[in-house]
């Protein structure tokens, strides 16, 4: 009996042992199958060559521990690269390579997706083969291509965001609600508050983020690749954002870890960038806070190949600027205060942008509440943006204040609280070209709100907890417009295109009034001077 029992520990011991190493034969079957779907899909977008087979598989097989391999006889083509990773995730998932949360599932996919990427080398003796051989789009075109391939770019989620155009006074501004970044679970959340808070990287936009494993506090970087670049003689990254905002969306940081700043060197990397990749536009967030909405403790610029509202916005009124007679420069039709110039000669420009901003960050008038400062704490920056137009450069320069007040304690110049109910975030260089990114909150609002204004109206609306704050909103529009279950969802489309407007309203230092445009002109006459 005792012989027995013993027999019994064994064999389930045994058995758990053969269990933890083998899968059964269904189970082999499958995950062979997954695995070579994947190699397949690295050799069909060409992450990797014919030659890598073999390698890749190993690769693949050691970080899901096994130790043998089947290559199923089935062929497959047109792989669909979320559903493979999901069956490989499940996978690593049941055998406890991981945890069953978002957080941990992209840590260990992105490991996945990181056997594939080719070395950062590779890639930027590539990118610069095809700038040199055939042209700076040919070379973005095989970067950002490359970047979507590896799953940087999640594809996949990106596509879920929801995007449509508002026609305002303005013009046809973008909105957007973004879906693409997953909320983390609780679990997630309580580790990375108990994990050890790291100081590598330093940020996420440290050049030490290429091929970082990452952790439940930091995003895992293994697919994640860096052209190196010389911008006014310094080493500076080039990548894409994986969130992908608008087309193309690029970031240019310093390869230091050194703060945002905008200065007169600021305007000579913008223009060095687009001279370098004419078809992209470049801009920064400001160098304050409230009016930035970045990160500030690392220098970046943001650009991409896409054409904003306010790039398509006129010049309503010519300016003149002392000493530069080469440079066109007028008042651009545009909800916040822009001031643009453009020139074939962009030594004259970054002149002209220096005294432009040096006078603005110690320019002060109270008749317009702007004030260079109080109590020691600046206030003035800009938001700048480059672009090529023609053959001849050009710069729009967006003039920025973050001051507060008791009635605005968020910021003078920022989203009042009567639009907090759509939009209460920082206003950065994306919204202040004409891009709203929206928070994901709105997208179940919007939805309640259609049912509840067809089913019972603007007092259903007050009455509900999740919306109410939407009610006097809704009860003005709703005056506007007939209702019908037909076009509800386009009218609230619409009319949070409208309040999107206004936020860029709040956010101009001049209102486009006659006061507003006297206040203007007075700022103008002081560069003069």
């Amino acid at each position: 009996m005792k012989r027995r029992i013993v027999d019994n520990v064994n064999l389930i011991g045994y058995n758990k042992y053969v269990d933890k190493i083998f899968c059964t034969k269904g189970d082999q079957i499958m995950i062979y199958e997954s695995i070579k779907k994947l190699v397949t899909y690295g050799l069909e977008s060409g992450l990797i060559e014919d030659g890598d087979r073999v390698y890749a598989t190993n690769r693949l097989l050691e970080t899901l521990e096994l130790d043998e391999y089947d290559e199923p006889e089935k062929e497959f083509s047109d792989v669909d690269l979320e559903s493979v990773l999901s069956e490989l995730l499940d996978y690593a998932c049941e055998k406890g390579l991981t945890e069953n949360s978002v957080v941990y599932r992209d840590l260990f996919d992105t490991k996945l997706m990181g056997l594939l990427t080719p070395r950062p080398s590779e890639v930027n003796r590539k990118f610069r083969e095809l700038y040199n051989d055939r042209s700076p789009k040919a070379a973005t075109d095989y970067f950002y291509k490359l970047s979507q391939d590896t799953d940087y770019i999640r594809r996949y989620r990106v596509k879920k965001d929801m995007r449509w155009i508002s026609s305002t006074e303005y013009g046809d501004l973008d909105i957007t609600i973004n879906l693409s970044k997953p909320e983390k679970d609780p679990k997630a959340i309580a580790a990375a508050k108990l994990a050890k808070q790291s100081g590598y990287p330093k940020c996420l936009l440290c050049y030490e983020n290429v091929g970082y494993a990452g952790r439940v506090n930091s995003p895992a970087r293994q697919n994640h690749r860096i052209i190196s670049l010389e911008i006014n003689g310094e080493d500076w990254g080039f990548q894409y954002s994986p969130y992908v905002y608008y087309n193309e969306h690029c970031i240019l940081f310093n390869k230091k870890h050194t703060p945002m700043v905008i200065d007169k060197s600021a305007f000579r990397k913008l223009f060095d960038f687009v001279g370098q990749f004419p078809h992209y536009f470049i801009g920064s967030n400001a160098d304050l806070p409230i009016v930035g909405g970045s990160i500030l403790s690392h220098e970046h610029f943001q650009g991409g190949h896409y054409t904003f509202a306010m790039e398509k916005a006129p010049v309503e009124r010519k300016i003149n600027f002392k000493g530069f007679d080469n440079v066109e420069a007028g008042i651009v039709k545009w909800p916040m205060s822009v001031i643009r110039i453009n020139s074939e000669d962009k030594d004259a420009l970054v002149e002209l942008a220096d005294k432009i901003l040096t006078a603005w960050r110690g320019y002060t008038d109270e008749a317009a509440f702007i004030y260079a400062e109080t109590d020691g704490e600046p206030h003035n920056t800009i938001t700048p943006i480059a672009r090529m137009r023609n053959g001849r450069f050009e710069l729009d320069l967006v003039l920025r204040n973050n001051i507060t007040t008791e009635e605005y304690p968020l910021g003078v110049y920022h989203p009042h609280q009567e639009l907090h109910h759509i939009k209460k975030e920082n206003i950065g260089l994306i919204e202040v070209m004409g891009l709203a990114v929206l928070p994901s909150r709105l997208k179940n609002e919007m939805e309640r709100l259609a049912k509840v204004l067809i089913t019972e109206g603007v007092e259903g609306v007050r009455h509900d907890p999740v919306i109410e704050k939407h009610a006097d909103w809704a009860e003005d529009f709703v005056s506007r417009n007939e209702i019908t279950p037909e076009n509800v969802n386009e009218i609230i489309k619409k009319e949070i295109g409208i309040v999107f407007a206004k936020v860029l309203e709040h956010a101009g230092v001049y209102k486009r009034d006659t006061d507003g445009m006297a206040a203007f002109d007075r700022f103008i006459d002081y560069v003069n001077k």
